[in-house]
């Protein structure tokens, strides 16, 4: 979280915005599960945002959370149809549903010409972006995907030191980090049924991973990919003291791996977890040429980092390892939300654009689906 002073300025740069345009935002909230409470949080940090509307297919849920966080105003529906239809001035959504309607409820939402936040991972498979970005192709709306490292000054100096040239050519990126024990059953259990989580791990927080470094080096398209994904935590019993059901619902990995090849001659050797024997599979890393870039392992990659990144050299003959010093953390999410209110104010571009996306979801996708056959599948990514 932002510390009181970067906030105070934060509110107060944006206050001053929100008097000199005198235009609020109505943002809607599709899904009130926990990941929303982080969106409501925030939007009601801007003087310049409404929230109007809140859906959720549990009934009285929405109320509940209305109640909670003291939205006696926004009107409450049973479904994102529902919402779409009656809220005819609306601005934005943030889509906060489990995965397996995040295709579904951004879609109605970009059919009606509302902007849409939509939460990580973007889709299920790669067949399901494909048909949300031609939704987005015909509103001319804005869609943006909810990756707040994005924000963080710390993940961007990863790119700027690919792209300044300092590491020379990369050719190998290395995923790490992951969970010893982290499947998130805390949350209910839409988080790991197939039915409405559809993907695990290699979706949850893998995507985060893989948006770091395909981001670093722009986002290279895939080509092939062989997959291995497994649930042997996730469908033992032991794992749930006081709910051995879970793992009767468990249909999701909770263990993935790939061996991606990139354009560019890169190759991406990715591995994530949501449980395994072990702290960490290692830290990330870029290999280039003339240098090597290690990022420090977290748990899910989702905010920021709490070591110094290193850089290894050759330099004079001599092998040296250099750190590059911590820049201030700040609230990410707040950062990620105020991007897509300032999108809407000024009619700009998403901050996490779907085009780059869906080479992540491609990966994802052809994870899932290798694994499913048990060898190495071409990537075919058809046109938007």
């Amino acid at each position: 979280m932002a510390n009181a002073a970067g906030l105070d300025a934060f509110k107060e740069i944006h206050e001053e915005k929100a008097k000199k345009d005198g235009k609020t935002v109505k943002i809607g909230i599709i899904g009130t599960g926990w990941i929303a409470e982080s969106h409501v949080e925030c939007y009601k940090e801007m003087d310049d945002v409404e929230i109007v509307a809140l859906a959720d297919l549990v009934p009285g849920k929405a109320k509940e959370f209305a109640e909670k966080f003291g939205l006696e105003n926004a009107r409450i529906y049973d479904s994102d149809e529902a919402l779409i239809a009656a809220e005819k001035d609306l601005d934005g959504v943030s889509i906060c549903t489990y995965n397996c309607q995040h295709a579904p409820c951004a879609i109605h939402a970009l059919d009606a010409g509302i902007n849409v936040m939509l939460e990580k991972p973007f889709t299920v498979t790669l067949d399901e972006a494909i048909e949300v970005m031609r939704a987005e192709k015909r509103s001319g709306k804005i869609l943006t995907i909810g990756f707040q490292p994005r924000m963080s000054e710390n993940m961007k100096m990863i790119k700027k030191i690919v792209q300044s040239g300092e590491l020379g050519k990369v050719y190998y990126l290395q995923s790490g980090g992951g969970r010893r024990r982290g499947i998130p059953t805390p949350f209910g259990t839409t988080f790991i049924e197939k039915e409405t989580g559809g993907i695990g791990a290699v979706g949850d927080i893998g995507s985060y991973s893989l948006d770091m470094l395909l981001g670093a080096v722009g986002y290279p398209k895939p080509l092939t990919v062989s997959g291995y994904t497994s649930a042997f935590f996730g469908k033992d019993p032991g794992y749930y003291p006081g709910h051995p059901e879970y793992a009767e619902k468990f249909g999701v990995d909770d263990f993935a791996a790939g061996f991606v090849r990139l354009e560019g001659d890169i190759i991406l050797d990715f591995r994530i977890s949501w449980a395994m024997n072990m702290d960490t599979p290692g830290d990330a890393i870029i290999l280039g040429t003339k240098g090597g870039l290690r990022i420090p392992s977290t748990d899910c990659w989702n905010g920021e980092f709490d070591k110094p990144l290193k850089i290894y050299k050759t330099v004079c003959g001599e092998e040296i390892v250099y750190e590059v010093p911590l820049k201030p953390t700040k609230n990410l999410f707040l950062e990620k939300l105020r991007a897509f209110v300032d999108a809407i104010q000024e009619g700009g571009k998403p901050t996490v654009p779907s085009s780059e996306i869906v080479f992540n979801q491609a990966i994802i996708d052809g994870i899932v689906r290798s694994a499913a056959c048990g060898k190495e599948i071409a990537i075919d990514i058809p046109e938007v």
